[in-house]
């Protein structure tokens, strides 16, 4: 009976498998360094993959914290408090969200004495203002005016770190309800947050157009604050004037018929007006002429005619300039606003101009919006573009 050997294990598969250690383990002793600081310097690398690891998963967790849910806790006006979940907006978002926040509330009183034309504006209390400051608070104070004399403005003393702040101020304004003045002003009131280091932040405002106020009673209620519109241009008035040329005889005939809604600019809300008409030939002044001054009035009627003697052959380079002065006995009369025409004015003015020129001998007449007299100014300054096409007859 024949038995079975096993077969001799190959020497070069068993060197190999001992071998290998052998390598590792001689490459370890080859470093110039002790087994205990080989390991301390493989725990220090596997310490900081691990901070690695650790800061790119709280990158991650902090940006998906922007998209969820906020819960934000409101107050309600009876002092009650709901809670309403709010997505927090994208950054596109913001600007739309603004407009229809809270901003609180302004408590004031209207009284109208019609034999002095006096307004009494009181002012009340605010409740429930935005927080502007960090602290949860704010610093309000409060701006009141007419847009009818933007000049005249008051203001009130700075409230400190609170939201609803008791004022119970009150101020007068002298306002002309026979001549129109109380229907075409509008009482603004601002609420602003006070800062000591930068510019002043405003929370809040109320417009009340008066024409839709009965001022025969004493009016007490609340206004909710809006946002602050835009900065508003003063009105400084219109005025009325026509304009005649003949080519044939070089005569250019002005007369200025009538102003209204001046700007008032003397302290008992009047003013003293009167016009002043030039010709300035290549921005240069030329001729000028002036009414007669009409005493305490912001509605002034002239009717008056001036005639002022102009080549046809410079018809192109004139400009005519309208200003509306105020005269004062002490100080120096003051500009109230103006106007200018000729072939550079634009808008109104220039149709104006241009409606003179294109029917001569015939008076053109048109209503005119005064102009800030530095934007005019400014305006006369630049060159011609063009030159209007003109009848010689």
């Amino acid at each position: 009976m024949s038995g079975t050997t096993a077969a001799p294990t190959s020497p070069s598969i068993t060197n190999a498998t001992t071998a290998q250690p052998s390598f590792i383990e001689g490459l370890i002793n080859k470093i110039p360094l002790p087994r205990w600081a080989l390991i301390a310097i493989a725990v220090a690398v596997g310490l900081v993959f691990l901070l690695f690891l650790i800061c790119i998963i709280k990158c991650c967790c902090c940006r998906k914290k922007h998209k969820k849910k906020e819960k934000i806790k409101m107050v309600g006006i009876n002092g009650s408090s709901t809670t309403t979940n709010l997505v927090q907006p994208d950054t596109e978002d913001i600007e739309c969200g603004l407009e229809d926040e809270k901003r609180g509330q302004l408590q004031y009183s209207l009284e109208y004495d019609f034999r002095s034309q006096e307004l009494k504006v009181g002012l009340k209390q605010a409740a429930e203002l935005k927080a502007m400051d960090s602290g949860g608070t704010s610093d309000p104070y409060v701006i009141v005016y007419l847009t009818s004399d933007m000049k005249k403005k008051y203001e009130t003393k700075v409230y400190r770190k609170t939201l609803n702040p008791v004022f119970n101020d009150s101020f007068i304004f002298q306002i002309n309800s026979f001549q129109g003045e109380v229907a075409e002003s509008t009482l603004v009131m601002q609420v602003y947050d006070f800062n000591r280091f930068s510019k002043h932040d405003i929370i809040g405002e109320m417009r009340l157009p008066l024409g839709d106020v009965d001022l025969q009673h004493v009016i007490e209620q609340w206004h909710e604050l809006t946002a602050a519109s835009k900065i508003e241009q003063e009105r400084l008035g219109e005025i009325c004037f026509s304009l005649r040329y003949v080519p044939s005889t070089s005569k250019l005939t002005v007369v200025i018929l009538e102003a209204k809604k001046l700007k008032r600019m003397d302290a008992h809300g009047l003013s003293d007006p009167y016009v002043k008409v030039q010709v300035t030939l290549n921005k240069k002044k030329w001729k000028k002429k002036k009414t007669s001054i009409k005493k305490n009035t912001l509605s002034p009627y002239f009717n008056e005619a001036f005639v002022f003697e102009v080549p046809f052959s410079v018809i192109q380079n004139i400009d005519l300039v309208i200003s509306v002065w105020d005269h004062d006995k002490v100080t120096k009369d003051d500009q109230i606003g103006k106007v200018f025409l000729g072939c550079r004015a634009t808008g109104n003015q220039l149709r104006h101009w241009s409606d003179m020129l294109a029917n001569p001998r015939r008076p053109v007449a048109q209503w005119h919006s005064l102009q800030p007299v530095e934007d005019v100014d400014k305006t006369m300054g630049l060159k011609s573009r063009f030159k209007l096409p003109i009848h010689n007859s």
